[in-house]
């Protein structure tokens, strides 16, 4: 259970350059505990300063960017180019829900039609588990870590293993912009420890982004064990034409998503749809 599984592998050669130690039980253990602890603090700051907190992790994002191009491109092959456009992109994330989370989390009046005061309240709920994909080391942490870190949820993150570079240059920069201990915890956890985790009381949901036969499994783990989950799933999309008086910049466009990343992105078109008229 303890051998290495999370290792970084030179996409060109093939060769494992760096290796981790999947966590011990007691670790997990650990996290859990950190998790939960943070969370019964982190909920009580004022979501005005939990966005000063976030915006500043936003402005790490901005600063490290080549940093953080280059450890993915180690981790997983990313273009370094394509590296740099993604931790802006986390930037700009972060950024937006630090600026618009305190609108967006107040307090929704109703009417009530029995004459009294209703409202839909925000709040968080506890400590969430977050399972991502490699392909996007750092955009898909940003848009599940950023508003759960602004409502006062606290984040166990779950990254493939094949970038562990890049989990552990995140969970660095949440930490060096004053996210408090706990609130967020990577850990390198096993797919056996990752059912403990969402069948841990102390967890109230699992978000994941990957494969349909991972979906079913998490889901399944989820329902079971009456928890929150959010999947989103793995697929391509068709690109459809249905008109264009610009043919050649159709084509240049279709050829750019489908090799953006190596064509490895979720809405990478792998068929097309033309109408015959084009």
């Amino acid at each position: 259970m303890t051998s290495p599984t999370y290792q970084v592998t030179d996409p060109s050669t093939g060769e494992v350059v760096q290796t981790f130690d999947t966590a011990t039980d007691a670790e997990i253990e650990a996290a859990l505990a950190a998790s939960h602890a943070a969370f019964t603090t982190w909920r009580d700051v004022p979501i005005e300063e939990r966005a000063k907190i976030v915006h500043r992790v936003a402005d790490l994002f901005g600063e490290r960017k080549e940093e953080l191009a280059s450890i993915a491109q180690r981790d997983m092959g990313k273009a370094h180019a394509e590296g740099v456009e993604e931790a802006e992109f986390a930037q700009s994330i972060f950024d937006y829900f630090a600026t618009e989370g305190p609108g967006l989390a107040a307090d929704q009046p109703i009417k009530s039609f029995s004459g009294g005061r209703a409202m839909v309240q925000k709040l968080p709920v506890g400590s969430l588990l977050g399972i991502m994909p490699w392909n996007f080391p750092y955009y898909q942490i940003a848009r599940f870590a950023a508003p759960n870190l602004m409502l006062g949820n606290t984040i166990i993150l779950k990254h493939a293993e094949s970038v562990p570079g890049s989990a552990l240059a995140v969970e660095q920069i949440l930490k060096d912009a004053g996210v408090p201990e706990g609130a967020y915890v990577n850990v390198f956890a096993n797919h056996e420890q990752v059912e403990t985790i969402i069948a841990d009381p102390r967890v109230q949901g699992v978000s994941l982004t990957g494969s349909e036969r991972a979906g079913a499994v998490v889901a399944a783990l989820a329902g079971k064990n009456l928890k929150k989950c959010v999947l989103e799933l793995g697929g391509n999309d068709p690109m459809i034409v249905l008109d264009t008086d610009d043919l050649d910049s159709v084509v240049g466009d279709a050829w750019d998503f489908r090799t953006y990343n190596a064509g490895q992105v979720c809405n990478a078109n792998k068929r097309m749809i033309v109408h015959a008229d084009v």
